[in-house]
């Protein structure tokens, strides 16, 4: 049985204490107040477990890749290693001004030290900048000519939207995770951030987009369509949020995105409970607007959060609709796997709670080989103009790059 320490002083999250850890996951829940932080793995298990208030059992962390799909929609696939579930060791929680870490009696005197070591540590994260050379997989003219193919599947009517998504990648034997976390959380304040370890693998995330928010057997998803870039100055930084808010193609993508939630919701909510509560808002952060909706449903009776999480996954903003057929031109455009991309990083507590991000504005880096990857996407709609599509996957990308460079 766990014990909660309570901890003086608030110490933040620094990734750097952790670096001799071979597995961290940290999720920050801002509008919460709330992050997690789960250190090291005490057993890694097929799925979490609940009672009948849909209560965990413990602590369960959750890596999602994207070609979860395949075994969800019974499309088989050559991935098989799609989601991996995992109880932590210990756990660091912050809640407002309040720290407290859960861990088991034994790993008490180990928790001290880990904490003393994050009140010790130095602040760097403000000082982290490095400038890199990309290669991108899709140049802007092979981009176009893919975005003209999925519009000629709309004009046809095999489907309405589609979210199509291209990487660029660079080698950086030099890079450093841990500190280039600790910078662009703090230069981007990212509502829904994540870092990932699991050994030689590491995400630097810096979401600003929920997937599933968890209050026992109430659900509340966030799909997230519609960007645009914010400036310096306070009337032309208004007029972009007006114009977003009021753009219809962007509003029309938000609202299909929105309704394919409503629908995944519908397969596992009591009867009447699956109501939207905000619609098309603009969420503001240091480098982009951006549109989300909100929506929220109750579980049926038998049912539990894991299987919310099946019959919603992966995210509506990030798929199409109708969203098999979208997937599966997706997988046409795209030629090859997204992995944890346009996955999930979250978390089920044992007080009913949890949360699952989408990984999007991310970089995904390979401590063996050196290699670094950052994907963007945009949805294309029968509305949508290619080249305008491709900036936005620009503007995206520029989020995170930016956030690291020298010249900032």
């Amino acid at each position: 049985m766990r014990i909660a320490v309570p901890v003086e002083g608030s110490p933040r999250f620094l990734p750097e204490a952790f670096s001799q850890e071979e597995f961290l996951l940290y999720r920050r829940m801002a509008d919460r107040d709330r992050a997690v932080l789960a250190v090291g793995v005490l057993r890694e298990v097929d799925a979490p477990t609940f009672d009948a208030q849909g209560q965990a059992d413990d602590w369960y962390f959750g890596v999602l890749r994207y070609e979860w799909r395949h075994a969800l929609f019974g499309e088989g696939g050559r991935i098989t290693d799609h989601t991996r579930w995992y109880v932590p060791r210990y756990v660091i929680e912050w809640v407002g001004a309040r720290t407290v870490v859960h861990a088991l009696p034994e790993d008490v005197h180990q928790v001290e030290a880990w904490v003393a070591a994050m009140k010790g540590a130095a602040f760097t994260s403000g000082t982290y900048s490095i400038d890199l050379q990309w290669t991108e997989r899709v140049p802007r003219d092979r981009y176009i000519q893919a975005v003209q193919k999925l519009l000629a599947h709309i004009q046809r009517g095999d489907i309405y939207e589609v979210n199509y998504c291209t990487t660029r990648k660079a080698r950086v034997p030099d890079f450093d995770p841990f500190a280039a976390f600790a910078a662009l959380d703090q230069r981007s304040q990212a509502p829904f951030s994540a870092f990932l370890r699991d050994g030689d693998s590491f995400a630097v995330c810096a979401s600003p987009e929920r997937f599933l928010a968890f209050r026992g057997k109430h659900v509340t998803g966030e799909p997230m369509k519609g960007t645009r870039p914010r400036h310096a100055e306070g009337d032309a930084d208004r007029a972009a949020a007006v114009e977003l808010a009021n753009d219809a193609k962007e509003r029309s993508e938000n609202i299909m995105a929105l309704d394919v939630m409503r629908h995944d919701l519908s397969r596992i909510a009591a009867s009447g409970s699956v109501r939207v509560s905000e619609l098309c808002a603009v969420r503001s952060y240091p480098r982009v607007h951006q549109l989300v909706s909100t929506v929220e449903a109750d579980l049926r009776e038998g049912l539990d959060p894991l299987d919310v999480l099946r019959a919603t996954f992966p995210m509506a903003s990030m798929t199409g609709a109708p969203k098999l057929r979208a997937m599966q031109l997706i997988d046409e455009a795209e030629q090859g796997p997204r992995g944890l991309f346009s996955g999930s990083l979250g978390f089920f507590a044992p007080d009913g709670t949890g949360d699952f991000n989408v990984v999007i504005r991310t970089l995904l880096f390979n401590a063996k080989t050196t290699e670094l990857s950052l994907t963007t996407g945009s949805a294309i709609t029968a509305l949508c103009d290619p080249e305008q599509e491709f900036e936005e996957c620009e503007v995206k990308a520029r989020s995170v790059i930016d956030a690291l460079r020298h010249d900032r």
